[in-house]
């Protein structure tokens, strides 16, 4: 008789996931809030949307639209468009989490980030226990870290004439190239993945030749989920 050991997840394993995500947030973060208060935003008003919209580029977009003077229907609609990306990322988590009830569903998903999401690709299988614990300590850890490293963008960015020139902007990418290599290692299905991640690159490529980057990002995406889902049957 077989019997399967169900590992236990706690939320202080959450936490200790996400530090490697930690500097990516951090330099993006940061950038954020330079950005901010240069559109002329309070501290108050630049700690409310890291709380509340909790979006790198759609922060980045708000704050543009802001100097620019668009209307607020404008400022939405824009957001929600960039954002799509979360209805694929969110559909993609969910089995993992189809026991738990739909109050814990929503703020885990209210807090599921590109960052957070890559992590819990690689770390659940849908078989744990107590995995909504470690997905909030992983989502507690890397949105509080957000929230601060706006916020000391808004304080301190006027001391740094030119972030580019320390590499910051290369932070959240090298996160990223990161993960996907742990994800790949730790699955050990080289061909499949190195093919997905072949369909996503290339995909991207051809789709930015005639759609905006966030919706060649959704295409990219698209492409490499159906290429994963066929090679997987």
């Amino acid at each position: 008789m077989n019997s399967r050991t169900v590992e236990t997840l706690t939320f202080r394993q959450g936490v200790v996931d996400c530090v490697p995500t930690l500097l990516g947030y951090l330099s993006i973060g940061f950038a954020a809030g330079v950005i901010e208060a240069t559109a002329g935003m309070s501290l108050l008003e630049i700690g409310l949307l890291s709380l509340f919209l909790y979006a790198g580029s759609a922060q980045f977009i708000t704050a543009g639209m802001v100097m620019a003077g668009a209307p607020i229907v404008s400022i939405v609609a824009t957001v929600f468009i960039v954002n799509l990306r979360h209805l694929l990322m969110s559909a993609a988590l969910a089995p993992k989490f189809v026991g738990y009830s739909p109050l814990k569903n929503f703020l885990i998903g209210a807090q599921l980030t590109d960052e957070t999401f890559g992590v819990a690709s690689g770390r659940l299988t849908g078989g744990e226990r107590h995995a909504d614990r470690w997905m909030f300590g992983l989502n507690i850890t890397a949105h509080a870290n957000w929230i601060i490293a706006n916020l000391l963008g808004a304080l301190l960015g006027g001391w740094i004439a030119d972030p580019e020139r320390y590499g910051l902007h290369y932070a959240l990418p090298a996160m990223f190239i990161g993960l996907a290599a742990m994800i790949v290692t730790q699955r050990k299905q080289y061909k499949r993945d190195l093919l997905v991640i072949g369909c996503a690159v290339g995909g991207f490529a051809l789709a930015s030749l005639w759609l905006p980057g966030h919706l060649a990002v959704m295409a990219a995406a698209v492409l490499a989920a159906v290429a994963g889902a066929v090679t997987e049957r």
